[in-house]
Formats: structure tokens, sequence, C-alpha cells
């Protein structure tokens, strides 16, 4: 199975992992906490179940744990832009639908989400160097 199915498998989990959670903390607390409050820790625990799984499942790499997972942040901050951009283009500019529009986002920022994981996030040291290089004394 290519690493780029098993992303969007493991997205699909996640998505459905992400709005589980959301509910259950919406459920247990939304009585005393704001609704937009309760997507930080909901966010928080997908991108932590989105990054042990891609290590996992989806790259599987091994160390650099903080700086990956610093990483997906980075990149999930971005694509989290980058759509939010492409979304404003292709309404206000093309006068898309926003429907439409957020099926082309959502299609273009999993292909560039998967890309800057394999190649930013989940890249190692030695792939990034070529492996054969020594470092200097």
């Amino acid at each position: 199975m290519s690493s780029f199915l098993r992303y969007l498998l493991v997205g699909a989990w996640n998505t459905v992992f992400g709005m589980a959670v959301y509910a259950a903390l919406y459920r247990w607390l939304g009585g005393h906490v704001h609704y937009l409050v309760l997507l930080i820790p909901s966010n928080v625990l997908a991108i932590t179940n989105a990054y042990v799984c891609y290590k996992l499942f989806v790259f599987k790499t091994q160390g650099n744990v903080l700086r990956e997972y610093f990483r997906c942040y980075l990149v999930y901050g971005a694509t989290m832009l980058a759509g939010a951009a492409l979304m404003t283009g292709l309404v206000e500019w093309l006068r898309l639908q926003p429907i439409v529009a957020n099926c082309i986002c959502v299609g273009v920022t999993t292909i560039a989400s998967y890309l800057a994981h394999r190649n930013f996030s989940f890249k190692s040291g030695q792939e990034s160097t070529g492996g054969n290089e020594k470092a200097c004394p």
C-alpha cells in the first residue's frame, strides 16, 4: 500500500477521531466552556493523534519525536492558512460557490500537506544530507 493511500486512511481516521473528541468535550464541558474554546484541546489531541499515526503507519520514521511533532504543527498551520487564502480567492475572485471552493481546497491542501509532511515533518536528517556526509569537527 502506498504511503499516500495510508495517509488518506489516517486522515479519514483522524477526522472521525477529532470530531469524536470535540463531541465528547462539548458534551462534558459545553455547559461551562464556550464551544470555540473547546476547539483548542480537541485540535491538540487530533493533531497529536495524526502525528502518532503518520509516524507509525504512514512515514514509519525513527526518533526525532519533538522535531517531527513541532513540524507537524507548522504544516497544519501553514496548510490551514493556505487553504483559507485559496478559499478566499476561489469564492471572492473566481466567484465559485463556497461548497465547490471547499471541495477544491480539501483536495489541494490534502496533497500539499502530504507532500509537506513527507518532505518536511518526517524527513530525517540523513535523508536531507544524503546520509554520506560527515559532520564538521
